[in-house]
């Protein structure tokens, strides 16, 4: 097999992590088995921990194969390294669904969460449809430093939460829905046009963004207090 330098086609930033407190993250797709190995072999050899996302069974299979210490979860298809450390965050964040066809981006916000330290809690098909099942939880949520919602269909569930819950709320659309939903497009114009206040909104199935952008709030209050 002919193994690449990473210098020949990517260039691996180390230092983002010290940055911006959040380190490099691989985008599986696209890259070939040979590339994604050099990559995350450079990342072990300097002990940089490091999250791949979208990443295939077949990918996660042959990094395994070449004895590559890396956790692989189906579901969300986020590839986590076992070496390097990462220190906890404080707070908590709540990881909400409308139904359980959301669980694939939830779980790629909830697992890119939980790899950067915070704390995640799951409230999963707490949709509108079935609004008792949102209140039956709601007390737990409001626990949360930081909730996320993902929907699909109509995309209600982040201006709803937006409306009972004191923390920051980030909705996330999912491509979950019937033809009128547009592959998504229904639920993020939706979120974006919602008339909850300061709800935030990333792009469709972005699970990884809404897991990142969660953590980024927990740091920068952390900060604060450590400040004060």
């Amino acid at each position: 097999m002919n193994h690449l330098c990473p210098s020949d086609f990517a260039r691996l930033d180390m230092s983002r992590r010290e940055r911006t407190g959040f380190g490099e993250t691989v985008f599986c797709p696209g890259k070939t088995l040979p590339q994604l190995l050099a990559i995350m072999q450079r990342f072990q050899a300097a002990d940089e921990a490091v999250l791949g996302t979208r990443c295939t069974p077949e990918q996660a299979a042959f990094l395994q194969a070449q004895n590559l210490p890396v956790d692989y979860d189906p579901t969300s298809r986020i590839l986590t390294s076992q070496w390097g450390t990462i220190a906890p965050l404080k707070g908590r964040i709540a990881v909400c669904t409308g139904g359980t066809a959301d669980l694939p981006t939830a779980e790629e916000a909830a697992r890119t969460a939980e790899f950067s330290g915070a704390t995640v809690d799951r409230f999963y098909d707490v949709g509108v449809a079935g609004i008792h099942r949102l209140f039956s939880q709601l007390e737990s949520i409001r626990r949360a430093d930081v909730v996320i919602a993902v929907a699909g269909m109509e995309g209600a569930l982040g201006s709803v939460l937006s409306g009972l819950v004191a923390a920051p709320v980030i909705a996330v659309p999912t491509s979950v829905g019937y033809g009128a939903g547009f592959q998504g497009l229904a639920p993020l114009l939706a979120m974006l046009n919602s008339c909850a206040e300061g709800m935030t909104v990333v792009n469709i199935d972005n699970g990884f963004g809404a897991g990142a952008a969660a953590c980024r709030m927990l740091r920068m209050k952390e900060n604060r207090s450590d400040e004060q």
